[in-house]
């Protein structure tokens, strides 16, 4: 069963150090065949308070291989860069 990722973007720090994070963890993405579900600014909040400035949803063929991509030495190596530009957080989901 698949297994997602699930990025909130809070704030964005400094655009140009997202950007550079953005394009330096996506050969890490393809390496470990994460598929780029939704990636979208344009939210509109509904209830509960919740309202992102952005959401990335990235999709695995499991689980396991969403943790084994998030833990990699090649995200681990950018996953700096994130925390430096953004305010987020991420979330794993394991559809079952």
């Amino acid at each position: 069963m698949p297994g997602y990722i699930i990025g909130q973007i809070q704030q964005i720090t400094n655009a140009d150090g997202f950007g550079a994070y953005q394009a330096a963890a996506i050969p890490a993405l393809a390496k470990y065949g994460g598929k780029l579900v939704l990636n979208g600014t344009k939210i509109g909040a509904g209830d509960g308070g919740w309202n992102p400035a952005g959401i990335v949803v990235v999709e695995f063929e499991s689980i396991g291989q969403a943790h084994k991509f998030y833990n990699s030495p090649e995200y681990q190596a950018v996953i700096g860069m994130r925390f430096d530009s953004a305010v987020s957080s991420t979330i794993f989901i394991d559809v079952d």
